[in-house]
């Protein structure tokens, strides 16, 4: 295969090399795929192409007819010039049919397969990753990085800035699926109109998950034992239309992952190997180092045992919900202060 770097990935998909024609793009990232696919597919047609010069195959149905991939590959189109097969790998392997097209090129025909998560095993992926004829195109989940950067590409043929402080936010609030988070800067792009430049209140007031963002600065403060900022994070999320409940449940949960890794730390494993196990955001690592420190296993079980309670509680009397909801995020910044109890 070409070894292409990660920095490549796109300006392959752009300008595609025709010394490769077979192309495998796979990944977890689903929106990526999809997106550097189609791409691919636009480029490789070219402004002029026939809409008939893209043959789209699935991979189910070529592994029960292991002859067809090659006989489509062979096949001269009816006005001439390339064709491209578009295979969306499925369940079943083709790679038989596939092996003899790797091995001898088809030069006028252009292979483009669209798959999942493949397994690094996987007949498909070992037959194209050895091949001089195919390029191999892995698409993983955005990290903050490449959010970073697909924010400011679109912002800048949108005409608009942000600022620093709504971008570190927005790159929080997005999710790894390329798909999704375009969807999320398209709809910041429209809200923005005629706007210039794109502030924090505008992607609090835009993003799905903007009350996520409330809620994390909320148990961010009282894990570290700040009262006051919890008090103030929480009043800023229930103005936001965050439920008491959510609340509740948000603080049960985010305490269950503290507890895996706080035991994890306890059993002598370093800070830093396990929160990026855990997945923890980058922007919330210190914030989760200092809950770390401040807060022991056994501490953290107790508060659990209490926030249980709480959420029992607000659903016996939904009117006390607030006032109790609010004793039990004061209840875990007084809790943070004194590790072990």
């Amino acid at each position: 295969m070409v070894a292409l770097n990660r920095s490549d990935y796109d300006s392959f998909v752009e300008d595609p090399d025709p010394r490769y024609p077979v192309v495998l793009i796979y990944g977890p990232n689903r929106g990526l795929v999809s997106e550097r696919i189609e791409t691919l597919l636009k480029n490789l047609r070219g402004k002029n192409a026939d809409d008939f010069t893209v043959v789209a195959l699935d991979g189910d149905a070529l592994a029960s007819d292991p002859g067809k991939l090659s006989d489509e590959a062979r096949t001269i189109g009816l006005f001439g010039g390339k064709r491209i097969l578009h295979v969306r790998a499925g369940g079943r392997s083709f790679v038989e049919g596939l092996k003899p097209l790797l091995e001898e090129p088809v030069r006028e025909t252009v292979i483009a397969i669209e798959a999942g998560d493949i397994a690094k095993n996987s007949p498909l992926r070992t037959a194209c990753e050895a091949a001089k004829s195919a390029a191999v195109i892995p698409c993983y989940d955005d990290d903050a990085r490449s959010i970073g950067a697909l924010i400011d590409s679109s912002l800048l043929r949108a005409g608009l800035t942000i600022d620093r402080d709504a971008k570190e936010t927005l790159v929080s609030l997005v999710g790894a699926d390329r798909l999704s988070t375009r969807g999320e800067i398209e709809k910041l792009i429209f809200y923005a109109g005629d706007t210039k430049k794109i502030a924090l209140a505008d992607v609090r007031a835009v993003v799905a998950d903007a009350s996520g963002l409330a809620i994390d600065d909320v148990l961010d403060a009282a894990a570290a034992g700040d009262s006051k900022a919890a008090l103030r994070a929480l009043s800023v999320a229930r103005a936001e239309g965050t439920s008491p409940a959510s609340v509740i449940n948000a603080a049960i949960r985010y305490l269950a992952a503290l507890h895996k890794m706080s035991l994890q730390v306890e059993a002598g494993e370093d800070t830093e190997s396990v929160l990026k196990r855990g997945r923890v955001f980058w922007r919330r690592m210190d914030d989760h180092k200092r809950a770390l420190r401040r807060l022991g296993s056994r501490s953290i079980e107790s508060a659990l045992i209490s926030l249980g309670e709480a959420e029992l509680q607000s659903r016996r009397s939904a009117d006390l919900a607030d006032v109790i909801a609010e004793r039990a995020i004061l209840s875990l910044a007084e809790r943070g202060k004194r590790k072990g109890a």
